[in-house]
């Protein structure tokens, strides 16, 4: 199928599913304050995710789970700030829409109006339908999140490819057309099998975006840190690394450490 690539001077989510109609994939990243995002985003990426992801690699949480509503609203507000261009999705956190559809109202409408945020996107399926529904009704666009949902990891005790076995990859697929039904205007499917994640992206009508779900759907996504090589300890399979900004940081602060102790800087010529 031939790829017809329009030129977009500011992505909505009804581009995404352009996007998907003319077999253009679909290009996302994560970015937390305004400095990255403003780089991502002039670098003519699509979407960007301000993930809960930020509890990990801004804050040094071992989950998702800790990171706070206000602190996903200050994330969301700083990156709005610097994207010109892309698609901006926020991710309610853990705590903040689960239990109650109401409660989820309250928190998919707070990250619109403080943060200026374009959508917000939320983990499960048929478990969550009342709070997907709820806030699609409010005129707030939801994108999904099915496979491994890092918010659930200690109901699934591993971070391990999930929907392996027969019965987990037919919920799966089910939640998805679920979804779409609800009015989703796109899923991520993190970490599971390529072939699976190939079905669900044909039997639908709206992008699937994968994060480890291999090459045969509509877009991928990554978080920003691990693609730079910044966070140089994480080595999932499907990680591509695309620098290594760790140890050209590294390098350079050491540089800059040994010329304060040497005198070297400031010379002359940096000095006023």
């Amino acid at each position: 199928m031939s790829v017809v690539k329009k030129e977009y001077k500011r992505i909505t989510v009804k581009s995404l599913v352009e996007m998907k109609q003319n077999g253009e994939k679909i290009s996302m990243l994560t970015a937390y304050d305004y400095s990255m995002a403003k780089i991502v985003d002039a670098a003519n990426i699509d979407a960007i995710l301000v993930g809960d992801s930020a509890s990990n690699v801004m804050a040094g949480h071992e989950t998702t789970l800790p990171i706070t509503l206000d602190q996903m609203i200050y994330h969301a507000s700083s990156v709005v700030r610097a994207a010109k261009r892309a698609l901006v999705v926020v991710d309610i956190p853990f705590g903040s829409y689960q239990s109650d559809s109401k409660e989820a109202l309250r928190s998919a409408i707070r990250i619109m109006k403080e943060s200026g945020a374009h959508a917000i996107k939320v983990e499960g399926g048929s478990e969550i339908k009342e709070s997907v529904g709820r806030i699609l009704q409010a005129g707030i666009p939801v994108m999904g999140h099915l496979g491994l949902t890092p918010q659930s990891i200690y109901k699934f005790g591993t971070y391990t490819v999930r929907a392996k076995e027969e019965e987990e990859a037919q919920k799966l697929k089910d939640d998805a057309k679920l979804l779409e039904e609800l009015g989703c205007f796109a899923i991520v499917l993190e970490k599971i099998p390529a072939k699976l994640a190939k079905e669900v992206a044909e039997s639908v009508s709206i992008p699937i975006i994968g994060i480890g779900a291999g090459g045969h759907v509509d877009g991928q996504v990554l978080v920003v840190h691990d693609m730079l090589g910044m966070t140089h300890e994480f080595h999932p399979r499907f990680l591509r690394r695309y620098l290594n900004l760790y140890d050209e940081m590294s390098n350079a602060i050491s540089q800059y450490v040994a010329d304060v102790k040497s005198k070297d800087f400031p010379n002359d010529e940096e000095s006023y």
